[in-house]
């Protein structure tokens, strides 16, 4: 089993980070196109703009776990559980480096 460190955790949540700006930055261009002026395409824009936004909502919880990590990594406190205060198990986050919660912590949130 290979560990995420924070030196190699660091690069690739900063890539992560500059991705899901990037999504959201299409996204809110995508919301900000205008609507079509006949009422039926008007209809299928606007139940397409509820997506976006779900989807623009879930980006930015996205962008806040990532810059949450981030900070976690420069206070020295990345890998350590913030709930329970042990160690994330490195395969956690070798597949989610942003968690905050060790395994444990995270199935009570359920």
């Amino acid at each position: 089993m290979t560990s995420l460190s924070p030196d190699t955790a660091k690069p690739r949540l900063e890539t992560q980070l500059a991705e899901l700006e990037a999504r959201k930055a299409h996204i809110a261009r995508d919301l900000a196109e205008p609507l079509n002026a006949d009422s039926s395409e008007q209809a299928v824009e606007m139940e397409d703009d509820e997506s976006l936004e779900a989807q623009a909502l879930l980006v930015t919880r996205e962008i806040t776990s990532v810059k949450r990590a981030l900070a976690r990594i420069d206070e020295g406190e990345y890998g350590i559980c913030v709930r329970c205060g042990g160690d994330i198990n490195p395969a956690r986050l070798d597949a989610r480096p942003e968690a905050a919660l060790c395994i444990a912590c995270a199935s009570k949130e359920g």
